[in-house]
């Protein structure tokens, strides 16, 4: 008999719902919200107001594309968290209501071991090109900057993370500050194929170990285009382009001096990425290139799997699935959630 997996996603501001047949990716469905782009940022009242209007349909959507009854599934995958705890409200309530009445188990999932096993997601017509065990994960977003080693779909050990800020908040800030507007990563990246990425330093932290900083590198941000700007108001606007080049090499810089470090240490060679920020095309060509100077093996995840959809969470709940795990009815999303 067929393992039939409906995954559920809505940390954030997408909902998003996938089913996954022994593996195999059947549907993936999104519904993005452009109402926050008015704001600047992700509004949580309105994001969990959307996710309640977006999921019965998205589920419909996704249960309809990959041809599955609701009667045919297995277990039903859900994000807990970490994530906006309304729009998390929204997906958890949702699983429990659909597997009680369905008497299917409901498989609590890490966001971001999601993020982590979006090499798994299997398709059809493509053949599977998997990292093998151990490999080492930058996983990268707007709330997240780690290195983290995987042993086994279900063992993970944190090398090295953020101490303050994640690099996605660094570049959101950055866009915020030049006025560029929401989301900032996708801005910032498409100016700096423009820039010249040499134009400009910015400080870089000297952190111990495997960790991360990127408050000092805002900063430094922050007091440049504000001394430049002194001198003349209109600079930003005439060096927009090798402003974002500059700062984005830094933030890459930091990321790869401190992946690099990684895979020397523990002399592992398979590579992957993952999170929002790792559909950044700086990063992404960085890392081939470090990979190919370096003998590793890189993985980059399909765009669509770069951020957040239900894809990942649904292969994530397959694997603890496959273990025999479940969660309990009385389970509560959590906004913050570091272990795996």
């Amino acid at each position: 008999m067929a393992d039939i997996i409906l995954g559920i996603e809505s940390s954030c501001d997408d909902t998003s719902a996938a089913v996954i047949k022994d593996g195999w990716l059947l549907s993936n469905v999104i519904a993005s919200q452009d109402v926050h782009k008015a704001y600047g940022g992700v509004v949580p009242e309105l994001a969990s107001r959307a996710h309640e209007l977006n999921i019965v349909p998205v589920v419909s959507e996704a249960l309809s594309r990959a041809g599955v009854e609701p009667g045919e599934l297995s277990a039903i995958a859900f994000t807990r968290g970490p994530g906006l705890l309304g729009s998390l409200l929204v997906g958890t309530s949702f699983a429990k209501a659909m597997g009680l009445a369905l008497d299917i188990p409901i498989i609590m999932v890490n966001h971001l071991q999601g993020h982590l096993m979006a090499d798994f997601i299997r398709q059809s017509g493509k053949d599977p090109v998997e990292p093998s065990f151990p490999y080492l994960c930058l996983l990268v977003s707007g709330g997240n900057s780690q290195i983290v080693r995987v042993d086994a779909p279900l063992s993970y050990t944190i090398l090295g993370q953020t101490i303050d800020d994640a690099v996605g908040e660094a570049f959101d800030k950055c866009s915020k500050m030049m006025g560029l507007g929401y989301p900032g990563g996708p801005i910032i990246d498409k100016l700096a194929k423009l820039g010249d990425p040499t134009r400009f330093s910015f400080a870089k932290p000297h952190i111990p170990g495997l960790d991360y900083s990127f408050s000092g590198i805002k900063t430094s941000l922050l007091y440049f285009v504000r001394d430049e700007m002194a001198k003349d108001p209109q600079f930003m606007e005439k060096n927009k382009e090798d402003i974002c080049a500059s700062f984005q090499k830094a933030l890459i810089d930091i990321l790869m001096d401190k992946l690099i470090k990684a895979a020397r240490q523990t002399g592992i060679k398979d590579i992957t990425i993952g999170g929002g920020v790792s559909a950044n095309s700086g990063l992404r060509q960085r890392l081939v290139e470090e990979g190919a100077k370096r003998g590793w093996r890189t993985f980059l995840p399909e765009f669509k799997f770069t951020t957040d959809n239900a894809a990942m969470i649904a292969v994530a709940g397959y694997y603890h699935y496959l273990a025999g795990e479940n969660t309990a009815l009385d389970v509560a999303p959590v906004s913050r959630l570091s272990d795996f």
